[in-house]
């Protein structure tokens, strides 16, 4: 009757657990390293030094961390001190090629609540994303951990 009831509880949890679970994957969930951020006007981005990471997770949260190697640079918003760093759940729309996070807690607190949209392509062990709206001027690319 024990080893009854430590099946079920197994068969319980592999059915309810996001690492057994049978929905398909979206290929930008995983850990990302910046290799490189580009900003400027459309068709003239410039590369500019960072570095950062970005973790999606399969149960929908999205961690992002960045700082720019110049301690003295001027804050943005999206930065304090020239580090960034936020998370909050992540909605993935693959048809699309879109993400939008709803900033739940960051360094900048001015984004706390905001929903961020973002377009993204992922090819292989490489990610690119970039805003929706062309205007905002700004490029960064991943590789996949």
């Amino acid at each position: 009757m024990n080893s009854f009831k430590i099946l079920a509880a197994a068969l319980a949890l592999a059915f309810t657990s996001p690492a057994f679970a049978s929905d398909a994957k979206s290929p930008i969930i995983g850990a990302w390293r910046m290799t490189a951020l580009e900003v400027g006007a459309a068709g003239n981005l410039q590369t500019i030094p960072y570095s950062g990471q970005l973790v999606f997770t399969q149960g929908g949260t999205l961690s992002v961390q960045a700082m720019n190697p110049d301690a003295n640079a001027a804050d943005t918003p999206y930065t304090t001190k020239a580090y960034e760093a936020y998370y909050g759940p992540v909605e993935i729309d693959d048809a699309r090629n879109i993400f939008a996070i709803t900033v739940e807690s960051s360094l900048v607190r001015n984004l706390i609540g905001q929903r961020l949209e973002r377009k993204f392509e992922v090819t292989g062990d490489k990610l690119v994303i970039s805003p929706v709206d062309a205007a905002e001027g700004w490029r960064v690319s991943y590789d996949r951990f």
